[in-house]
């Protein structure tokens, strides 16, 4: 008869991203996330397996919760140009929160991992593919409502979004200013109104 386990696996989880959000991939050991989780390195590989099985484990994990948060601001009663405007705010304060310059896990593993592994490339291109998806479908209403400019398909407002919320994370790692992030998100916002 399987023993149950002894541990809470949301904190093991939780603990072993915010090593590898800290550390990254590359330089975590399963050491490393034996101590950070308190757990030993045998126990982890019997709950969760290798170190590449744990960080899919908490990336999925960000994922959910960060796509959750886009479908919640997409998915509101809010006039288009309003969510996109929420959206925006949000990814600001979110960098701007991160108060030890983290950045975003996704863009770290599209950073770090992504480029030669690829599970982590595909798990990394469904999550941006997600976004634009989210923006585009948001535009494609505004311009419907006649809030959003027409003079540019949607597909490629999403792509600039896209890589305005890319920029902007990646920009809040090594100068978290609040100006700085602002100014790059106001031009768009100028771009898509109608006139």
């Amino acid at each position: 008869m399987a023993r149950p386990r002894q541990f809470d696996e949301e904190t093991v989880l939780e603990s072993a991203m915010q090593r590898f959000w800290n550390n990254g991939f590359e330089a975590t050991s399963m050491r490393d996330l034996a101590d950070q989780t308190g757990m030993t390195t045998a126990s982890l590989y019997n709950a969760f397996g290798d170190k590449k099985a744990i960080y899919r484990l908490v990336l999925d994990r960000y994922v959910r919760q960060a796509l959750e948060t886009c479908s919640t601001i997409f998915g509101s009663d809010d006039p288009p140009l309003q969510a996109l405007e929420r959206f925006f705010d949000a990814t600001v304060e979110e960098v701007l929160g991160d108060r030890l310059h983290k950045g975003c896990f996704v863009v770290n593993t599209a950073l770090e991992v992504a480029s030669h592994d690829q599970d982590f490339r595909e798990v990394v291109t469904k999550v941006f593919e997600e976004i634009e998806k989210c923006v585009r479908d948001c535009v494609t209403a505004g311009q419907r409502d006649g809030t959003i400019l027409i003079s540019q398909p949607p597909a490629d407002i999403a792509r600039l979004a896209l890589g305005i919320i890319l920029g902007l994370r990646v920009l809040a790692r090594t100068n978290p200013d609040r100006e700085l992030l602002t100014g790059v998100v106001r031009p768009f916002f100028v771009l898509l109104r109608a006139q």
